[in-house]
């Protein structure tokens, strides 16, 4: 039953142009009304309606006048039903969404804050094949987690949502489309493997060793080494000098990477490569610059860094 309802649902809304009013992107925050609000019977509500017509004509027939009473209040509680439905979703606002970070190919998530001035229950809202359930408290604010997919890196439009709820006794479904005026920014999908970003000749000062603090090990004296490194209580002991040797870390070169030294690739594999090449430098901690037709991203690191390099991918053309 509930496939032919949501056919007949779907047909309903490609012959009324009353349901596809709202089909255009909006403006947040929107604000659900009786103009949006659409209802029909679940199919737990048809069968529900046969049986009070069942029980309407046998009452008449047998003057039965307590099976008449239960009839008609049975019937008042649907009707009413219908009205809290519709009431459920009256007045509920979407105020405004936030989205996370996603490569294409993959789902990004979507945050949705909804606030309320009376309370409600048993709320559904659906973005393709994603639902969740909510209740919210009046004056308070809801937000919701759903994941959208998406196809290709750049910016790419919300897709409507759907708002509805059969509660109380589930005899009717009132249902509305929310459609933002929004869009989302999907990062470029990384190539699985390639070759290593070069370092610069230029940029071997990056390379020097650095004076560590811990002791490491005693060696012979050098010619140039400081007086103060000498073990004069070690070297008492031997024929020759000792000195001090502290452990040196390497300072590891800064990686440049360079939309112009691509060449050869076409600009989607341009950009399949370097959005690699940042994701390697993120995750070894890195600082690396990035220079791309009409913008030029300094050096740095960090989790902002890595988020505007992405973004700077995601939107070139």
């Amino acid at each position: 039953m509930a496939p032919l309802l949501q056919r007949a649902q779907q047909l309903a809304e490609r012959r009324l142009p009353s349901l596809t009013r709202y089909r255009r992107a909006e403006k947040l925050p929107i604000e659900l009304h009786r103009r949006r609000i659409y209802i029909v019977p679940t199919g737990f509500g048809l069968g529900f309606s046969v049986l009070l017509l069942v029980m309407l004509v046998g009452a008449l027939n047998y003057a039965n006048n307590a099976a008449l009473l239960l009839t008609c209040l049975l019937g008042a509680a649907s009707a009413a039903s219908m009205l809290v439905a519709f009431r459920d979703l009256d007045g509920l606002r979407l105020g405004h969404i936030r989205a996370g970070h996603a490569v294409a190919g993959q789902p990004i998530e979507l945050t949705l804050a909804f606030d309320s001035s009376r309370v409600r229950q048993a709320i559904r809202v659906e973005l393709g094949r994603d639902t969740t359930a909510f209740a919210i408290d009046a004056g308070a604010v809801v937000h919701l987690k759903l994941m959208m997919p998406t196809t290709r890196r750049g910016w790419q439009s919300l897709t409507r949502l759907r708002v509805w709820s059969n509660w109380p006794l589930g005899l009717f479904r009132a249902w509305s489309w929310l459609h933002p005026e929004q869009a989302v920014l999907v990062w470029p999908r990384p190539e699985e493997a390639g070759p290593p970003p070069v370092a610069p000749a230029e940029d071997a000062r990056h390379m020097r060793l650095l004076q560590g603090d811990e002791l490491a090990a005693l060696r012979e004296y050098r010619v140039g080494d400081p007086q103060r490194h000498v073990a004069w209580k070690a070297s008492a002991r031997h024929d020759n000098l000792l000195v001090k040797d502290f452990e040196r870390a390497q300072n590891r070169p800064q990686w440049q990477l360079d939309w112009r030294r691509l060449d050869g690739l076409d600009d989607e594999s341009r950009i399949s490569r370097l959005a690699r090449w940042v994701n390697e430098a993120h995750a070894q901690q890195r600082h690396f610059s990035l220079w791309l037709p009409g913008n030029i991203i300094p050096n740095g690191s960090g989790p902002e860094h890595y988020a505007h390099c992405m973004n700077a991918l995601a939107q070139l053309p």
